[in-house]
């Protein structure tokens, strides 16, 4: 029986539902959640399997839709760093409890 409160309507984030559901997005989110900031080369040898590609797609989109900052250091040779937003760091910590329940289930 489902119980009334337990009902949720979806409409209003959409758009975000799409960017969070892809492929790699709860690792990609988790993972610079762990690691607060992280580089690109850093984030894609701690996310075995993932593409250059994918994992630039993702990146932008997570920045369009304000879950992921990107700063860029004005150094020689450039250095360009990945850390959560607050939004970003909500969905993280909303995603939190599943991934655990994951992990106790596949151990």
């Amino acid at each position: 029986m489902i119980n009334e409160d337990d009902n949720i309507c979806f409409c209003p984030i959409e758009g975000l539902m799409k960017v969070i559901s892809k492929k790699w997005a709860i690792q990609i989110i988790a993972t610079i959640g762990n690691y607060e900031r992280i580089r690109f080369n850093e984030l894609q040898k701690v996310l075995p399997g993932i593409s250059s590609k994918t994992l630039s797609d993702r990146l932008k989109d997570y920045i369009e839709s304000e879950l992921v900052n990107k700063t860029v250091y004005a150094e020689i040779p450039p250095r360009t760093e990945y850390s959560l937003t607050r939004n970003g760091i909500e969905a993280r910590n909303a995603m939190l409890p599943m991934l655990k329940w994951i992990s106790e289930k596949s151990s």
